[in-house]
């Protein structure tokens, strides 16, 4: 691992909880003295896990055999490789070509983390471009906070009301779903949008209102990202953000395409529309940005509208975003070296290992082949024909079809038998309790065993209701109001009365203790 020296990095690209682990698969560790100083890891805390600190970059390009990095190598760093070594980093090979014709002439091999195929769902455990997104996203709204005159929750002080803040997020991925959650979080009114309508739905559970452009058209791309838009899309999504603009006082924009210049969406006369006090933070200044006044890496006031074009946001957050991109790394190594035995397979019948894989013994191994899908099995004639029936199957807990004639018959005659002798021996009073009791069981069958199987622990709380019905009647029988004529109820009407009150007090507590883990899953 070595220090970066890309300009404002701050990162690592391994933290000494991850050497540990990295120490178990079989690896030596050696790391730059000072690597990980910006991101408030001390070579110290290096040593103290096995890690061996050396003191220059030259020394551990030599003694490596796999280098992690966070920003692409230099010339000078690339020229300090030898043959057989392997790059993890993130390389960027369609906007650096030249980089890799140097890489490639170092006979290395190379893998970008950020060619990771995202669409795999077992790759998301080493998908670093996620981790820092949501980063950047978390920071990008404190950079708003902290640029932004006003509170971000509303307030009522003896002063007087103060209202929240009104922010709009422009792109629903992962660094926009993260500015949406971390906004609402601290109180603002969130409203957002993107050209993928399926995220409408995650932007609401974040707490955000999604807004739509008044156009139909699918933006979603491949890999998770979105598409370049129509032109029809285009002026009816400028037409939306100059709305937003007026309204707004902080404007969030995360738009980016793959391998295309970031798409212009908020314009110098929207900025101009914007309140004075307004901030915009543009996270997608490092590709030319969103704000077409946007100026990378800087803040300036344009029209009374503070504009944030950093692009260093999830270095802002060092520790954080250094602990995740080593995780990631982890979670690589491990697939690399499934013996354990500190050897680096690189496998390339292995769809996530192949899309990483830009370079190979010095052979250039980008674009990977797309990832070939498995077709659906076409359905058979068999199951074609009969749908409707699974479906209704399925519905509950019924039984997988009726019961046979014979069955059905003896069953009738037996609760007819029962039913006879009940009428003709019970005393009056039992048979209106006794028909109340065989109509609540029929009615709860019917209600309750024919509700979807996901739907029973929210059912807990109806039931409780029904419980406390069961056991005012138990207590009733125990203990019978005093009427003259009245006498107490006899020995076993007491005890079947307790045991109800009993197992219904189970099943109250029960459901409240169930419902409220439940519902516990979903608070903060």
């Amino acid at each position: 691992m070595l220090r970066e020296t890309f300009p404002r990095e701050k990162r690592v690209a391994t933290v000494p909880d991850v050497v540990e682990k990295l120490r178990q698969l079989g690896f030596a560790v050696a790391i730059e003295t000072g690597a990980g100083d910006a991101a408030n890891f001390s070579d110290d805390t290096y040593r103290a896990v096995g890690a061996e600190v050396l003191p220059s970059a030259a020394a551990v390009w030599q003694a490596a055999d796999i280098v992690f990095k966070v920003r692409p190598p230099t010339a000078d760093e690339v020229a300090l490789m030898h043959p057989g070594q392997i790059l993890i980093d993130f390389i960027w090979p369609a906007q650096n070509p030249e980089l890799m014709q140097q890489l490639a002439a170092r006979q290395v091999t190379v893998l970008a983390i950020d060619a990771l195929p995202r669409t795999l769902s077992r790759a998301q455990k080493m998908d670093a471009l996620t981790s820092m997104a949501g980063v950047s996203g978390y920071r990008a709204v404190i950079e708003a906070a902290n640029a932004f005159g006003r509170f971000f929750n509303g307030q009522i002080t003896a002063a007087g009301k103060v209202p929240p803040a009104k922010v709009f997020i422009a792109g629903a991925g992962v660094a926009g779903l993260s500015a949406i959650g971390t906004a609402a979080n601290m109180g603002a009114i969130v409203r957002a949008n993107d050209t993928r309508a399926e995220v409408a739905d995650q932007v609401t559970s974040l707490g955000g209102e999604f807004v739509k452009v008044d156009y139909e058209e699918d933006g979603a791309g491949g890999g998770g990202y979105a598409k370049v838009m129509s032109e029809g899309f285009q002026a009816a999504q400028r037409q939306m953000y100059a709305q937003q603009a007026q309204d707004a006082d902080i404007i969030i924009t995360t738009a980016l395409i793959p391998g295309k210049p970031a798409p212009k969406l908020i314009t110098a006369e929207m900025v101009r529309s914007m309140k004075p006090g307004s901030v915009i933070v543009d996270m997608a200044a490092e590709q030319g940005g969103n704000c077409e006044l946007t100026v990378a890496d800087e803040a300036l006031v344009r029209y009374g509208v503070t504009i944030i074009g950093y692009t260093d946001l999830a270095s802002r957050l060092a520790k954080q975003s250094s602990t995740l991109y080593a995780t990631n790394l982890l979670r690589l190594t491990e697939e690399l070296c499934k013996a354990k035995n500190g050897v680096a397979v690189v496998n390339m019948e292995d769809d996530a290992i192949r899309g990483l894989t830009v370079i190979k013994d010095g052979a250039i191994t980008w674009p990977a082949p797309p990832l070939v899908v498995a077709p659906k099995p076409a359905p058979t004639a068999t199951t074609a024909a009969t749908p409707t029936a699974e479906t209704k199957k399925k519905g509950g807990h019924g039984s997988s079809g009726p019961l046979p004639a014979k069955t059905l018959a003896l069953l009738f005659a037996v609760v007819a038998l029962a039913f006879w002798g009940i009428g003709a021996y019970a005393p009056a009073a039992f048979l209106g309790h006794f028909t109340v009791f065989v109509l609540a069981c029929f009615i709860g069958y019917m209600v309750v065993w024919n509700v979807t199987p996901a739907l029973h622990t929210p059912l807990m709380s109806v039931t409780n209701a029904i419980s406390s019905i069961i056991a005012l009647g138990a207590l009733v029988q125990i203990a019978p109001p005093g009427t003259a004529g009245t006498g107490r109820p006899d020995e076993l009407i007491r005890w079947l009365a307790l045991a109800a009150l009993v197992l219904t007090a189970i099943n109250m507590f029960g459901g409240f203790a169930v419902t409220r883990r439940m519902l516990a899953m979903f608070r903060k």
